[in-house]
Formats: C-alpha cells, structure tokens, sequence
C-alpha cells in the first residue's frame, strides 16, 4: 500500500522544491536549535568529554567561571581562581554526570572571543508547520565567548547525564542548542538543552549511542535506508548503507576493522554494489526487473544532508556510508513497482523507506513482518516531457517545386530565341510554347526547394531568443532523460541530418550537467535567454546568433536533492529545414555555474 504521510511530506516538499532558491538538503532541521543564543557541541572520546561552547555576549554571567581574568577591567582581582572556578562550573553550571551519578571535573583548554559559527538553518524566520510558531533566526550579534572544556574520566561510563545551566527550580537560565557525537558518531541533530538529559552509550558501536528522551535523536539514524525513484522511461533503486551494518551479510575483508583506507574504496564499491544486485528483489509491472549496478559512492550524512565524497580518504567506519545506485530502462513509465526488502538483523529492524515520481517524495518504511515495498502510479494527469522541434515561420522560406524551376529556365531560354526568329509565325510559335512552359511550372506540385525569402529580413533579437530557446529547451530536455530513443528523436528534430554526428558530439559533450559523484542533473527549466551578433549564414537560408542562456537543474540521490543552475555561452548556425529550424552546427564556447 502507497503511504502517504501528511506532515512528513509537506516537511520534504519544503525541503525539495519551496527553499531550493537558499540551499538544497533532504532533510531539514526545523527546531531551530542550531540558531539558540548559545551553542554547546559536545563530544564523547575515548578518555574524556570535550564541550565547545559559544557562549552569548548577554548571558556571559551566568558563564563567568569561563571567563579569563585578562578580558576582565580589573583583571579578576578579588575573584576565585580558576580551579576553584571550575569547581563551581562543574557542580552548578554545565554538569556532566557518570552512570554513578558523580559529576566530572572540567579543565579549562581555552577561552577567548570569537565570532559566532555560520550554520546552515533553512527554516530560520519561516513557521514551524508542527507548532505554528516562527522558527528563531540567529542573533544579529555575533560575537561570542568560545571555551573549551574537557571533563576526563578513568573508566568508561554506561551512560553520561549533561545538565545546563538550571536556577533552584530547575528552570533553564539560558536558551542552549546543542549537538553530540560518540567518536565520530552523531548521536542527534540539532536540538535545545532545557533540562537534564541522559545519554546511553555504546562504546562497541557508537553509531547506537543514544539518548533516552525520544526527541533528542537524529535523522538519519538507520544503518540502512531505501530510496525509490519511478521516472520517466527509468526505475532506480537506491540505498544508503552503513558498511559495518553489512557485516552482518559480507565479509569485508578490511585491512583495520575501525578504518577503511582510500586504497580500499574502489574494491568495497564494487563488492557492495554487487551485492545489492542479488538482494531486495525488484518487480516492475509485475514482472521481475534485472537491475543493473550503476554506481556507488562513499557518503557523509551531516547537518546538510548527504553529500558525496569525491576524493578518497581514509573513513572511521563507525561511520563510513556508501550510497548504491541501480537502474533499469523502462518504457515511458512504470504502472506500478515492488521491492521486496530482505535485510534485517538484530539492530535493523526497521527500514526507512522513500518512494519519489514526478508528484514527490513519499515516505514510509519497512519491517520483517511488512517487508514490501510497493508504488503505484497514480499520475492521472502527468504527461512525459514533450519532445518536439521548432517550427519555422511561413515567411521566411519559399518553397520552390524543381519541376518549376527547370521549366521556368526552359521557358526562358525559348523567349530568348523568339526574340532572334524574324518569322512572325515562329516568333509566334516559340511566346506560345515558352508562355505554356511558364503556366505548366507555375502549377506544378512536384519536389521542391526551399530557397529564402529576399524580401523577409533575419529574425531580430527577440525572434531569434524565441527560437533558440525553444530548440535549447528540447535538447536539454532529451539529454536528461537517460533514454536514448528520446534522445535520438529529439537530435533528429532539432540537427539537419548531414551534420548530426559532429552537432550530436558537441551536444553530448556540453549539454552534460554533472553533480558531485559523477551523476547527471536533469534540465528543468531553461531562463534568460538573450542572443547577438545574428547574420546570414554564407549560401544557404539560415542565420547564425551567438547566444546566452541558463538552465536549472536538479539530481536526487538518496534522498538528497542536489541542485545547478548553470549558465551556457555558444554559437549556433541554424537553418529552416522542412519547417523546422535546425542546428547545422554548435560550438559552446564556455559553461558557468552560477551562484543561487
């Protein structure tokens, strides 16, 4: 059954499509907390707790412990020194508990005045659909106190317990965001630390290191996530993989079990990609699909979503994720698509799941017990883009039967003669015969030539941008739709047939919109168009026009919209051929991306 969640889908609608003009990510934050006045990012080591901390200018009081005596008017005199300090702070303003319920000490490693950090924060300043409320925006004052704080342990804790800065009623004296890692692991996104909050940790895999409070978690929490994509003329399945949950099926061979080097990637690509192709077995139209491993990428899931990893590097693989393509071609678009998902282990026991066609995304998610993944298409009204060439005025050529031409000459020719003959009678004879020679090709409707108009001027600015951007919108079209008929059919309304080889080259070359990690964006709307320097082609009807023109973009890949707005510079020689204006040649002289 298709699940269609109200909230979660207008929360990815938002993410996709209505903040695409500020940035691009699959999921998107909308407490707020990254904006709080002070910030506290806190991560879990080996031996020892590390808070970074930004404190704001008007709350500084309630961390004046932090504060070095230097940055003070009288230099601290009177006040306590700092070890007597961080006692103070450890007890009362930023506790941090064991599993014993005894407070760590903090040591001071550094304060000192800072401007606060950028984070990205899509939903600053618009309404929370959940609360109703306006998402707060970061201060206007960015200055800050940054500290750092580390509050070592000799034996590691079952679990840890933070508590903010509280009065003697437990009521929070400071609004605080905060984040947490163990090692490299994100224990949550984003959120506000109002109270006590306990953390449980697993020091085997801290990947599942997680808060008791439900609602401090992350996002991407799953070891394994499935993404669906139905397309025109395209099936993909997608999935997102944490390689240490695939232990459980695959035997990795790693070098060190807690790393995976850069010499490691390509082999690890290939024998995961591999995989997948004999697991969660796929039917379209109720037909069992052969889906082929296009690609895979190692991935980081961050407060951006994810984003490819184009170099290789060495990846801590407590968290290292690989992202897995696979595809089959289908024609124009599938009625109805099943997985069924067979990966389960004692930690997954539940799959996020997320089914995108032109409509958008759907979100739901799979379990043992309810292991299928089904979509439907329930598109009454969508239509496959169109692909179609562009048309020529009636004006600018005239279309000239052969047979005409030649009896015209023919006719010519005879009232030269008629003009030399002194004998009335074959005066006579040769104007009749050249006058029925002139008639004849006058209603002749046999082959013709198209031969341009002399009294029709070359497009002006505004015809030419029209045209042009009528022939650019289809081919930009057609390259991104990954089907090669339509590719076929869209050249050969849109290059003269004796130049399609060389055009198809050039096309193929330039027109490619390529995304981090090799992917191709599709063309979704061609923009400011403008065209110059329009002159007659030499010999032929047609013009040549050197022309701009911008084109919006968009790829997703698990579940992550990545988005281009690029900008091409080229010169094009076009010519009517069979009504239709069609390029006998391209040469683009220069493609920009430009900044959104």
């Amino acid at each position: 059954m298709r699940v269609r969640i109200g909230l979660y889908l207008f929360v990815t609608f938002i993410a996709c499509f209505g903040l695409s003009n500020r940035a691009s990510a699959d999921w998107i934050n909308m407490t707020g907390a990254e904006n709080a006045p002070n910030i506290a990012e806190i991560t879990i080591e080996e031996d020892h707790v590390k808070v970074a901390l930004e404190i704001y200018l008007r709350d500084i009081g309630v961390f004046v412990d932090l504060i070095p005596d230097d940055l003070l008017n009288d230099g601290g005199e009177g006040r306590p020194n700092l070890a007597e300090r961080l006692e103070h702070f450890s007890m009362k303003t930023f506790k941090i508990a064991s599993d014993e319920g005894e407070p760590l000490k903090a040591e001071l490693v550094l304060a000192e005045p800072r401007l606060r950090k950028e984070r990205t924060s899509l939903m600053a300043g618009l309404i929370n659909p959940t609360t109703g409320r306006k998402v707060p925006e970061a201060p206007a004052d960015k200055r800050v106190l940054y500290a750092e704080v580390k509050y070592p342990f000799k034996q590691q804790p079952n679990s840890l317990t933070f508590t903010p800065p509280v009065d003697e009623n437990g009521a929070p004296l400071v609004n605080m965001g905060f984040i947490t890692y163990h090692k490299s692991a994100p224990v949550i996104d984003f959120r506000f630390l109002s109270n006590e909050a306990k953390l449980s940790l697993n020091w085997n895999d801290p990947w599942y290191s997680a808060f008791e409070n439900p609602r401090l978690t992350r996002h991407h929490k799953s070891g394994l996530m499935s993404f669906l994509y139905v397309e025109p003329y395209e099936v993909r399945h997608e999935v997102l993989a944490r390689v240490k949950d695939l232990e459980n099926w695959l035997d990795l061979e790693l070098r060190d079990p807690t790393n995976i080097s850069s010499e490691e990637w390509d082999g690890l690509k290939q024998q995961i990609g591999e995989f997948f192709m004999t697991r969660n077995k796929v039917s379209i139209d109720g037909k069992p699909a052969s889906l082929v491993f296009e690609r895979a990428d190692f991935v980081s899931v961050s407060l951006q979503g994810v984003q490819v990893l184009d170099k290789p590097q060495s990846l801590d693989t407590v968290t290292a994720m690989l992202g897995v393509i696979l595809t089959q071609k289908t024609e124009e678009i599938a009625k109805e698509v099943t997985i069924n998902w067979d990966l389960f282990s004692d930690r997954i026991t539940l799959v996020p799941v997320t089914a995108t066609d032109p409509a958008g995304p759907f979100p739901s998610s799979v379990e043992p017990s309810a292991p299928e993944i089904r979509w439907e298409n329930f598109l009454n009204n969508y239509h496959p883009p169109v692909i179609e060439g562009v048309p020529t005025s009636h004006d600018y050529v005239i279309a000239v039967p052969l047979i005409t031409v030649g009896l015209i000459t023919l006719a010519l020719v005879t009232l030269g003669m008629a003009v030399k003959v002194r004998n009335r009678t074959g005066k006579l004879c040769f104007i009749v015969v050249a006058l029925g020679l002139l008639s004849g090709g006058a209603f002749t409707s046999e082959a013709k030539i198209e031969v341009e108009n002399p009294l029709k001027a070359l497009p002006n600015q505004q015809e030419a941008a029209e045209i042009i951007s009528a022939l650019v919108s289809t081919l930009h079209t057609a390259h991104g739709l990954r089907n090669e008929e339509r590719l076929h059919e869209a050249l050969t309304l849109t290059v003269s047939e004796d130049h399609l080889d060389a055009v198809s080259q050039e096309l193929r070359r330039a027109l490619k919109i390529e995304i981090l990690g090799g992917g191709v964006a599709q063309a979704k709307s061609i923009s400011d168009v403008s065209v110059r320097d329009i002159a007659r082609l030499d010999g032929r009807p047609g013009f040549q026009a050197y022309a701009e023109w911008s084109v919006d973009a968009r790829a997703t890949h698990w579940g992550h919209l990545h988005q281009r707005r690029m900008r091409f510079y080229a010169i094009l020689d076009l010519a009517p051929i069979e009504n239709k204006w069609k390029l006998l040649g391209i040469t683009v002289v220069e493609v920009r991306q430009e900044v959104t």
